[in-house]
């Protein structure tokens, strides 16, 4: 498959991105040896997990009103202006090049495919399978024709599975007006990007910072948090910021997983050092990629905030299908 090829700048090398603030994936050596070293500790998550909640969004939500509609994992429906913008979406039963394995859903989308509105734009924030459903982009594109919004590379591999999606690529810091007063600024994240075993980092990862007359909204995909200084230069150049989206799961063995996802408590910290005046948790109790607990997450994220003296109804983890409005 062609990949991008671009000029070199401070995070591409001429053949992979590269994050000069963050650390390399993890080698396949420790790839093997978390999966099958002694004493791995994998908590069974239950077959089926389902949602007690169940989405029919509006067609449109019009004026400075943001409506956040989680449809789980890192899926999120959010409308505002009259426009309908979908956020990594994935709607397919696994995370995973197979249909026949690799990591299976434990509960069904917040909202049906069936029930979404028009969907006028998609933001793919990165590569993984988790992230970057080609059959859903597809089923989108056929339905709906949005434009996707996602970093250098991506589009590539969105185009060469389905010449419909209508796919732009970018690189951190464009901005990119998505109409109606609402635009989008991608920024650089603490992870990394593949889709197979040979093609590390020859896509870029981005999160996204949303201009809204209700304020910016910081959604983070995918990020570990390192020392923190990703999320002080989003509110330096963009803040103040009225509300972030925060990955809370994914997080376990810690050895191995520390340098590209947060835990609750990094997230806390995260949320001090990105200022928003609130925050919706995601990237937890749908898809089993990790050891931690299906629960772990969100009861680490009530006690993190207690830790930290933050009111808990700052900080929200949400069940598929349920809904936010600011």
């Amino acid at each position: 498959m062609k990949t991008y090829d671009g000029p070199v700048s401070d995070h591409f090398d001429g053949l992979h991105f590269f994050d000069p603030n963050g650390a390399p994936p993890r080698s396949l050596r420790e790839v093997l040896r978390w999966q099958f070293g002694g004493g791995r500790q994998r908590n069974r998550w239950p077959d089926r997990a389902p949602s007690p909640y169940a989405d029919t969004p509006p067609e449109r939500v019009d004026g400075a009103k943001v409506r956040f509609s989680f449809v789980g994992h890192a899926s999120w429906l959010i409308q505002t202006a009259g426009l309908n913008i979908l956020v990594d979406p994935v709607w397919s039963e696994r995370a995973s090049p197979f249909s026949f394995a690799g990591p299976k859903r434990h509960n069904d989308p917040g909202i049906a495919f069936e029930a979404l509105p028009d969907i006028d734009i998609v933001l793919v924030s990165h590569g993984h399978y988790d992230h970057l459903d080609l059959a859903t982009l597809s089923k989108l594109a056929k339905q709906f024709s949005p434009r996707v919004i996602t970093p250098l590379g991506n589009d590539l591999t969105m185009r060469s599975a389905d010449s419909a999606i209508k796919a732009e690529a970018f690189d951190w810091q464009d901005r990119v007006e998505l109409g109606k007063g609402v635009a989008v600024t991608l920024v650089p994240t603490r992870h990394w990007s593949a889709r197979g075993l040979f093609d590390r980092n020859k896509a870029l990862w981005a999160s996204f910072v949303l201009e809204t007359a209700a304020g910016k909204i910081y959604v983070v995909c995918d990020s570990g948090y390192g020392d923190g200084q990703h999320f002080r230069r989003v509110a330096d150049a963009h803040g103040p910021l009225r509300l972030a989206i925060l990955p809370i799961g994914a997080y376990e063995p810690r050895w191995f997983m520390r340098d590209q996802h947060m835990n609750p408590s990094d997230a806390v910290k995260a949320l001090a050092d990105c200022g928003a005046a609130q925050a919706l948790a995601h990237h937890h109790g749908t898809f089993q990629l990790t050891d931690e607990a299906i629960d772990a997450p969100a009861n680490a994220l009530d006690e993190a905030l207690d830790e930290a003296k933050v009111p808990r109804e700052r900080f929200v983890a949400l069940k598929p299908g349920q809904v936010v409005e600011i």
